[in-house]
């Protein structure tokens, strides 16, 4: 029974199951301690427990060896992985084992064999962990691809009845989809090495994709010039007086304003540049200059988004010192948008984006109000903030087109 127990203890130790035959070995060998049964085989007469122990590991840790290997055949891992890494070490154990056990090193072909035991179930654990990982991510890639998808299908939809030429656009998309979908039916049949070559396909196809829909994009960009350049000195020339006054009432403050106003100069050069060649007809040129400029007005357009959320806030702190009051302007304000805007649609204006804007300021709104009930004056504030910020978006469209 010391034996037996022995043997659980190593089992135990390694997290693999007893080998088979095990316990009847060890229960054999005590009977025939204790009975000195002299009518057994000289050879196993002659057998010493941790030879018959080392015996048992040899023949565990190449059952592992054999499943292991016949695993990462099907897997593909490069030479310098962490994994493969481990799988050498437990191949290197494995071989010192066996060569102890045929030099009669019972004891060090045991301690050998142990090790490689648990370098395999390492290895065997990480594969399945990486598998349940794949089930995991490989689902959630093919459903972000659906926004992607229905993004190119409105792009190319909108080339094609502007007269451009898509091309086979349209077949390419069809087969990224395709591509995608036999992804996601690989990992429900839990066919995981092929879920990875069937996306390195889906990938290049939407490589492909990629390049296909950025010359479409540029195409409709150009052939909307006048357009998106017109649109762009409309916002463009808004956002430049509220930064104007922006910097001039934190001037009357000890706040330094410089890199704003940096910002802001190198936007009103690029500004300038574009105005001046669409007043002489040029939306070409324009937008070529606004496309090579596109980092000054990225970088602009984020410190405006910022100056609108600080501002948003100082007004919030400034007007809920009488919250009821806050809450009742703020109400008539978003009514009375909200009139001005059926008003300026029911004389054909597109109101749908700022109809939007207003439909988000109302749930921000009301969750400022929730968050208030419940004493949370702090978080109800961020809230507000966006609420008025949007409200204020609204207000600046209704007076463009009022």
């Amino acid at each position: 029974m010391r034996r037996l127990r022995a043997w659980l203890i190593i089992g135990l130790l390694v997290g693999a199951p007893i080998p088979a035959g095990l316990t009847t070995a060890a229960a054999n060998t005590t009977t025939t301690n204790t009975t000195g049964n002299g009518n057994l085989p000289p050879e196993i007469e002659n057998t010493t427990q941790e030879q018959i122990v080392a015996g048992h590991i040899i023949t565990a840790i190449e059952k592992l060896s054999n499943i292991t290997g016949r695993i990462l055949s099907r897997v593909t891992l490069p030479d310098n992985s962490s994994i493969m890494e481990q799988y050498r070490m437990a191949e290197e154990y494995k071989d010192r084992a066996i060569n102890a056990y045929k030099e009669g090193d019972y004891c060090e072909a045991t301690t050998e064999g142990i090790i490689a035991m648990h370098h395999y179930r390492a290895v065997l654990q990480r594969i399945k962990s990486g598998r349940n990982e794949l089930r995991e991510r490989l689902p959630a890639e093919v459903e972000r691809m659906k926004g992607y998808f229905r993004m190119a299908e409105r792009i190319i939809t909108t080339a094609g009845r502007q007269g451009l030429n898509v091309g086979n656009v349209t077949q390419l998309l069809n087969q990224t989809e395709k591509a995608y979908g036999m992804v996601l039916e690989d990992v429900k049949a839990g066919n995981f090495d092929k879920a990875k070559t069937d996306l390195k396909r889906a990938r290049s196809f939407k490589t492909q994709l990629d390049t296909d829909l950025g010359r479409i994009r540029k195409e409709l960009a150009y052939h909307n010039a006048k357009g998106i350049v017109e649109a762009f000195l409309e916002k463009g020339g808004r956002a430049i007086n509220f930064t104007q006054r922006v910097i001039e009432r934190v001037n009357e403050t000890d706040r330094n304003t410089t890199e704003l106003q940096e910002r802001l100069e190198a936007f009103q050069t690029v500004y300038e540049q574009v105005k001046e060649l669409a007043d002489q007809g040029n939306y070409t040129g324009a937008l070529n200059t606004m496309m090579q400029n596109s980092k000054t007005i990225k970088e602009f357009y984020m410190a405006l988004g910022f100056l609108r959320k600080k501002a948003g806030e100082a007004e919030v702190q400034e007007r809920m010192r009488d919250v009821k009051a806050f809450l009742r302007e703020t109400s008539n304000h978003i009514e009375k948008d909200a009139r001005a805007l059926r008003e300026l649609h029911r004389k054909g204006v597109d109101t749908k984006k700022a109809g939007l804007q207003l439909k988000a300021a109302v749930q921000e709104f009301k969750l400022g109000i929730e968050l208030l009930r419940h004493g949370k004056p702090a978080e109800a504030k961020i809230h507000f903030a966006i609420t008025l910020d949007l409200l204020h978006q609204v207000d600046e469209f209704i007076l463009h087109h009022g």
